[in-house]
């Protein structure tokens, strides 16, 4: 998994409301393995026609956003079923962040176990960002980590909450099993430790 220490960025303005998995990667792409570069799905039925055309009018499509590594969504985002493949998608396509006033609790747990950033802001802060990053497509976020700080386009500071444990984790890009691995030399003296005052 890839450290997440700092990331300076063009974002992605996604105003919607309420963003489920299902438009964020759909069903029938499920069952293709992780080994698949998910990035190619996401947003499938948003960003092109039937016909396999990418459609212009979607933001993502836009040479502008091309580059584009954080989202600035609207509340709910990643809400409905609890498929780990939406933060697949997200990830491969390059992106590393999202910011919403909210996220599906379960969207977020994935997140933060993929090495995916979901960083919860106050609702005002987060139109007001999205209403910057439309009027000024191609403007850039900040986002130090080790700070829990986002710097808008305006150059607005604000601070963000994360657990301690997935702080840890996403700054050494260590996933659950990684942590564990680590943790070996510890195991195994409580190990020996416990199997001598009780064998």
């Amino acid at each position: 998994m890839e450290a997440f220490n700092r990331l300076e960025a063009v974002a992605l303005p996604f105003a919607q409301a309420n963003v489920d998995t299902d438009q964020i990667v759909p069903a029938r792409y499920l069952q293709k393995p992780r080994a698949d570069d998910f990035g190619q799905y996401l947003f499938r039925d948003l960003r092109f026609a039937q016909t396999g055309e990418a459609k212009p009018q979607f933001l993502l499509n836009q040479p502008v956003f091309s580059q584009a590594r954080i989202v600035v969504a609207g509340r709910n985002f990643g809400c409905g079923s609890s498929r780990e493949h939406a933060v697949w998608a997200l990830y491969d396509y390059g992106f590393r962040a999202v910011i919403a006033p909210s996220f599906g609790d379960i969207f977020r747990t994935n997140a933060l176990k993929n090495g995916f950033l979901p960083i919860v802001l106050p609702e005002e802060a987060v139109s007001e960002m999205i209403a910057d990053l439309l009027a000024r497509p191609g403007a850039r976020i900040a986002i130090e980590l080790e700070a829990q700080t986002v710097k808008a386009p305006d150059a607005s500071l604000h601070r963000f909450d994360i657990a301690p444990f997935a702080k840890h984790c996403l700054l050494r890009g260590l996933d659950e099993i990684d942590f564990t691995l680590s943790q070996a030399e510890k195991i195994s003296a409580f190990e020996r430790d416990y199997n001598g005052a009780a064998p």
